[in-house]
């Protein structure tokens, strides 16, 4: 066997593995380390950028409602005050609101055969008094024959389309004897419509009654507002809400 001077051949062996080993894992680390360190920067880099790209993108702004047209009954709720109903305490129609019907325009007709002859194709009648006619009516869209009699007028009612006990609870009480006379037989307020759903409807107001035939809701509730309004009268939340909804479908609709 040749000989290897002394102490060399194991020392470097040993330093040579060694180094070996250590220039491995150096250079192992050095990769494992960039890899890692590029993919964080890459990483780290793109999420400014990203955030940069969401700041500049504006947030789009949402578009005001335009406002009521003059004129429109839309416009004329925005008018009214909106408060809670007030008690019944002290209705009496004849002493509150004036003996039905009574001739507050002097025309010779109490109200009652005034509206008839307005709503009605009148087909006979005594003077003021109507005595027969045909009405289309406007909240169920039938035709109505009308009879004077005990038992037949009933037939055809006139509805006040603000009730006079609504009325009562939403500011009538504040008015005085002559504007509640005028409120009650006010012809914008007034309609000859079927007896039966005259009579469903009693004293509700549009939150709780509406005509079955949805073409006039439109008309119905515009008149009802107009007629609050002109006598400083007021309308609960539920009741606006219901009348804002109806009158968004038709926002031209004219007030009365």
């Amino acid at each position: 066997m040749k000989r290897i001077p002394s102490g060399i051949p194991v020392v470097a062996g040993g330093v040579l593995i060694a180094l070996i080993a250590l220039g491995a894992g150096s250079i192992f680390s050095n990769t494992d380390s960039s890899t890692s360190t590029s993919t964080f920067s890459s990483a780290s880099a793109a999420t400014p950028a990203s955030a940069e790209t969401q700041a500049a993108t504006p947030t789009p702004a949402s578009t005001p409602a335009p406002a009521p047209a003059p004129g429109t009954a839309i416009a004329q709720l925005a008018t009214l005050a909106v408060k809670g109903r007030a008690p019944k305490t002290g209705y009496n129609r004849e002493k509150q609101f004036g003996r039905a019907w009574i001739d507050v325009d002097h025309n010779g007709c109490d109200t009652r055969n005034d509206v008839l002859t307005r709503d009605l194709k009148v087909t006979s009648r005594t003077g003021c008094r109507v005595l027969t006619g045909i009405l289309a009516d406007p909240y169920t869209g039938a035709t109505i024959s009308f009879v004077r009699g005990e038992r037949t007028s009933s037939a055809v009612q006139i509805d006040h389309v603000v009730p006079l006990m609504d009325a009562w609870q939403k500011g009538a009480q504040q008015l005085s004897h002559d504007q509640r006379v005028s409120l009650a037989n006010d012809p914008s307020n007034l309609l000859a419509v079927d007896g039966r759903e005259n009579s469903r409807k009693s004293d509700g107001d549009a939150a709780t009654w509406l005509p079955p035939r949805r073409a006039v809701w439109c008309e119905y509730v515009a008149r009802q507002v107009s007629v609050k309004a002109r006598y400083h009268l007021w309308v609960t939340a539920a009741e606006h809400d219901a009348i804002a909804q109806i009158l968004s479908t038709c926002p031209s609709q004219k007030r009365f």
